[in-house]
């Protein structure tokens, strides 16, 4: 069925590329989502990502791997791409200004996808990019920095700042629950 749609889009037919699109959009909206700030610009990178997909199908080899793999990699790199336009420009918010010690364990069991989802969209962009590449498509430090042009240190000291983050975003979520539970 796939080699169908993916032969029916090499010949830009609208029908096929409507299906392939309908056959990837929650998979790829949820990596599209790891990467963005918003749900909003998570449908740009998505629909950048597979105006990019079939711009170059023809270049996919069916001999050399799957479609979902190779959407996969474009989705990504258009978010990395996403990434390096916008961090050249100014930010002049300071994201450290708030930073507290995080108080008691945190239960992470008791957030739902959404609100995890909601912390990870919530880092900087340049810790998010770092922490959605290593801690969720495993890629090293190494990679990383020649991925996003940066230094393998600064790609180690984004992560470090990602997780530190994170903490303290779950320990503010965790204090909020307890006291909603205590009422």
């Amino acid at each position: 069925m796939l080699t169908d749609l993916v032969e029916g889009c090499r010949k830009e037919d609208r029908n096929a590329q409507r299906k392939l699109y309908e056959h990837f959009h929650s998979k790829m909206l949820g990596i599209c989502l790891r990467y963005a700030a918003s749900r909003e610009e998570a449908v740009e990178v998505l629909n950048s990502s597979f105006y990019k997909v079939f711009k170059n199908i023809h270049r996919f080899d069916d001999s050399k791997g799957n479609v979902e793999a190779w959407i996969r990699t474009i989705v990504t790199n258009t978010a990395i791409d996403r990434y390096r336009k916008e961090s050249k420009r100014p930010n002049t918010i300071d994201l450290d200004y708030a930073y507290k010690e995080s108080h008691g364990s945190i239960a992470v069991e008791d957030l739902t996808a959404q609100e995890i989802l909601k912390l990870v969209q919530d880092l900087p962009p340049a810790y998010r990019t770092v922490f959605n590449l290593f801690a969720i498509e495993g890629f090293s430090h190494k990679e990383i920095g020649e991925r996003l042009g940066i230094s393998e240190g600064t790609s180690k000291s984004n992560l470090a700042k990602a997780r530190k983050k994170l903490q303290k975003a779950l320990s503010i979520n965790y204090e909020i629950k307890r006291r909603q539970h205590a009422k």
